[in-house]
């Protein structure tokens, strides 16, 4: 299986991505391809120390040995290329590889049948990996009471709905501010995107509007403007559903007009949504701003099925070549995963995945019929002629 998952990735490409990078200098025998198929391999088996990753390929060693493993290494060396080789080779793979299949995944069903802004609906947001050590990446927050504050690793994600893994990546420190991201992109004009409020900002939000884009986020409190128009809308009941805003925010010499949307339920609080289009209608408004949990669900997807809770070095070049190999892996699976035609939950992918890994089966025909060969056994056994009866019998 693990040889069908590799096939996926470009040898050629990693090397030359290594060679322009620095990654094969003074390097004799642990190339980055050697060095990408290990750390794929002890992602996916979810391995928890370099000692685990090292012993538990002799038994495979045969099986490595096919897979262009032509140095079983130590954990010094795992250890050293950690270190050593330089992040930006996986980022470049990883990149290589969206755009490689990012076409293959967008045409699933939430493509199609969808209205015209999903399919141009992008999804900025960060998250916080926890590190052991403040030293590293600064963390955030306030101190505790007792022991150290630990640090952290925030992701910053840019994605696209439809294709559902991230398109833009960036790794900083965890003290670094979310809308970071937000001023580093330029998204294609008459896009969507749906933030969440820690983005607010009205130099950025004017930037999206000169550019043609449309942004949907969830207002603060304690934000200061102008209301020039307000309506307000009842049910037949009498009871207020909605209301529809146009305001104007004054920074200095920049103003900006927007459309506060506030949003009424019987059993939730009201919610309010602030964005820069003024012809969607608010059902759309609401629905943008819900679809921007998918990156949420990433986010978990993520945590919950790949080492992001230990790292095989202490190094800032090891943290994020682990977190790099991780959504290389994702991205991997997430292929395959859209190839069976039967539907599976991504977690129940990976978990197959990582049982069968070094065992010659057809994963995508396994994952699709999975009780066939028992189904063949019980066949063959139900043709047997049954066994003659005996003197005693």
């Amino acid at each position: 299986m693990f040889g069908q998952l590799l096939s996926l990735l470009d040898k050629s490409k990693i090397l030359k991505f290594s060679r322009k990078n620095g990654g094969e200098r003074y390097v004799k025998h642990f190339d980055a391809w050697q060095h990408l198929v290990i750390m794929l391999y002890a992602t996916i088996k979810r391995f928890d120390s370099l000692r685990e990753i090292t012993d538990s390929m002799f038994p495979e060693a045969h099986k490595l040995l096919h897979l262009g493993i032509n140095v079983m290494p130590k954990r010094s060396t795992l250890s050293d290329a950690n270190a050593r080789r330089p992040e930006s080779i996986f980022e470049a793979v990883y990149g290589d590889l969206y755009a490689t299949y990012k076409n293959e995944l967008s045409s699933d069903s939430r493509k199609r049948q969808n209205p015209q802004w999903m399919k141009k609906l992008q999804i900025i947001d960060s998250t916080t990996i926890t590190l052991f050590s403040n030293l590293i990446f600064k963390g955030i927050g306030r101190n505790p009471k007792s022991g150290k504050k630990k640090g952290g690793l925030k992701v910053h994600t840019l994605m696209k709905y439809h294709v559902g893994v991230p398109m833009v990546v960036q790794l900083t420190s965890a003290a670094k501010h979310d809308h970071y991201l937000l001023k580093e992109v330029h998204l294609p004009k008459d896009s969507t995107l749906a933030i969440d409020r820690a983005y607010i900002d009205i130099a950025q939000f004017q930037r999206l509007t000169d550019e043609g884009v449309c942004y949907v986020t969830k207002m603060k409190k304690n934000l200061k403007y102008e209301v020039l128009d307000s309506i307000t809308y009842v049910n037949p009941e009498g009871l207020v559903t909605h209301i529809d805003q146009k305001l104007r925010f004054t920074r200095g010499d920049l103003t900006h007009e927007a459309r506060r949307v506030e949003l009424f339920s019987e059993n939730k609080k009201p919610v309010v949504l602030l964005t820069n289009n003024f012809d969607f209608s608010v059902e759309e408004v609401s629905e943008i701003y819900r679809l921007r949990w998918a990156i949420e669900s990433l986010y978990k997807q993520l945590k919950q099925n790949f080492p992001l809770h230990f790292f095989y070095g202490d190094s800032v070049n090891a943290i994020q070549i682990q977190t790099w190999v991780v959504l290389i892996a994702n991205l991997l699976i997430t292929v395959i995963s859209r190839s069976i035609k039967r539907k599976c939950a991504f977690s129940q992918v990976v978990a197959m995945a990582r049982l069968t890994l070094m065992y010659y089966i057809d994963f995508i025909a396994f994952m699709e019929n999975p009780d066939k060969t028992w189904s063949n056994i019980q066949a063959k056994e139900a043709l047997k002629a049954p066994p003659e009866p005996t003197l005693f019998d």
